[in-house]
């Protein structure tokens, strides 16, 4: 598990105008799209007085029934976790999480995890980050007992849920046989979400088919995530599931804040992650919110830059450039977390994903020569998990690697790296980079509650409700409406 001590950092230094810089025609460019340091020193006040309404919306009791959805209990949620593991033990709602989890691991070998937006994009970040990058493919005795994962129930894909289908089909035959067993995961807030009612009634229908219809799988290979009301609760429990079967989404926590509830622990203890350690790290990053200064506080950076970058600089393209492959699908979250909160009344920075250095080759001719509308945030990893793969000489040196042999893949990527941002400042492209100390589960809790917590900031920087996604409605009414017609 990752230290506490060993945080997340933002540095933004290389975006601002230098000082003192002598004229050049480079220099004037940087003038107009880098942030002058008087920017952010004007912002302070206002920075610290949204932080503070942000902390008070925690408190749903001081919040007018005008101010519209006010979903914050996404703030204190770690702490709460784990402070209730500690007071109620094995009644606590994060116990309740492990225990089903443990009970799905014991008893299937593959597992469905249904959802879209919020109900699934975190789940498969932490799965792509954390686990083995072909842990399905892993012998059954080097995944420790973890079960395959697979996600589904996001798109209206015909064929892939086919394929689906067809692979389960094929690799399950005797459902008394434990690594022939399957199980499924449905989460939805509302349950009203389409693509994951169509997906989930799919399912059990497969699910009958090959288990049989009086089957005791058909409860126990099945955990349901859902909201306090609405039509996957109503479902479940005239299917005969118990509240104990169900577990619930804090009424105060919005779809795409939800990670830190049962949407993305659940997933994770199946994975046989530990959300121990996800909670604390999240939970410090929370603490470093609402206590540190500015100085030391990389929430308050990311919305104070990022928002400054977007509205007096007009960067409304926001690439979050990742430097490594294991965290693009945490990528498509922050995509969710930021088009959904922040892209209303005409504002908010249109989010895109980048993988480094493999889009250098696709989208870096845009990002070094294209238009200026865009702002760079780096997420880079400081240690690798696995040791540095050597370079090496070779007898046959045709690639000419051999002047590079005493270099490792990571002296590599590190170059990489610096020699891309230097470009970037040589054609005058503002970039910032986060840094993360390792891709553990305490890591990427601390960057995870850091992201959602900086997006509420410049939400409210903005002057834009962060908890309401109103342009999420239409396509869902016309849809429906054409289904009808």
């Amino acid at each position: 598990m990752q230290l506490p001590d060993e945080a997340i950092s933002y540095h933004y230094q290389a975006l601002l105008i230098p000082a003192l810089e002598d004229w050049t025609p480079v220099a004037e460019l940087r003038q107009q799209h880098f942030l002058h340091p008087n920017q952010l020193k004007e912002l302070m006040p206002r920075l610290m007085q949204v932080r503070s309404q942000v902390a008070a919306e925690r408190d749903l009791h001081q919040t007018p029934p005008q101010a519209g959805p006010i979903d914050a209990g996404f703030i204190d949620l770690p702490h709460k976790m784990l402070d209730q593991q500690s007071k109620l033990g094995g009644k606590s709602p994060l116990n309740q999480v492990l225990q089903l989890a443990k009970a799905m691991q014991e008893a299937a070998d593959r597992v469905v995890i249904l959802g879209i937006g919020g109900s699934y994009l975190g789940a498969r970040a932490l799965f792509d980050a954390l686990k083995h990058s072909h842990h399905n493919e892993l012998p059954a005795k080097d995944r420790a007992g973890v079960p395959r994962i697979y996600f589904e129930g996001n798109s209206l894909d015909n064929d892939a849920l086919h394929d689906l289908f067809e692979l389960l089909q094929l690799t399950c035959v005797d459902p008394e046989t434990r690594d022939e067993r399957w199980g499924v995961v449905v989460i939805s807030k509302s349950g009203a979400t389409i693509e994951t009612a169509i997906a989930y009634r799919a399912i059990r229908r497969e699910m009958v088919e090959y288990y049989g219809s009086q089957s005791p799988y058909l409860r126990q290979l099945v955990i349901p995530i859902t909201g306090a009301k609405g039509k996957l609760r109503d479902l479940c429990v005239a299917d005969g599931f118990t509240d104990d079967d169900i577990l619930a989404i804090p009424d105060d926590v919005g779809g795409r804040f939800s990670v830190f509830t049962p949407v993305g622990l659940l997933p994770a203890a199946i994975m046989g992650l530990d959300v121990r350690a996800l909670l604390l790290g999240a939970a410090a990053m929370t603490r470093r919110f609402l206590d540190e200064p500015f100085e030391r506080n990389p929430v308050l950076q990311f919305a104070a830059v990022n928002y400054l970058i977007a509205k007096e600089q007009a960067k409304n393209l926001r690439v979050l450039s990742i430097w490594s492959k294991k965290l693009e699908a945490l990528g498509w979250w922050y995509d969710q977390v930021l088009a959904e909160s922040l892209g209303k009344n005409g504002q908010g920075s249109t989010p895109i994903s980048a993988v480094g250095s493999r889009d250098l080759h696709s989208r870096g001719q845009q990002h070094q020569d294209g238009t200026r509308d865009k702002v760079v945030n780096n997420l880079i990893v400081r240690a690798p998990r696995h040791p540095p793969m050597m370079i090496g000489m070779a007898d046959n040196n045709k690639d000419e690697l051999n002047q590079f042999n005493r270099k490792s893949m990571v002296d590599v990527m590190n170059a990489a790296i610096k020699g891309t941002n230097l470009a970037y400042f040589d054609a005058v492209r503002p970039t910032a980079d986060l840094l993360m100390p390792a891709i553990s589960e305490h890591a990427v809790g601390q960057l995870m509650q850091l992201l959602m917590l900086a997006t509420v900031m410049e939400g409210r920087l903005m002057g834009v409700n962060p908890y309401s996604q109103p342009g999420v409605r239409p396509y869902k009414e016309n849809l429906i409406a054409l289904l009808k017609g």
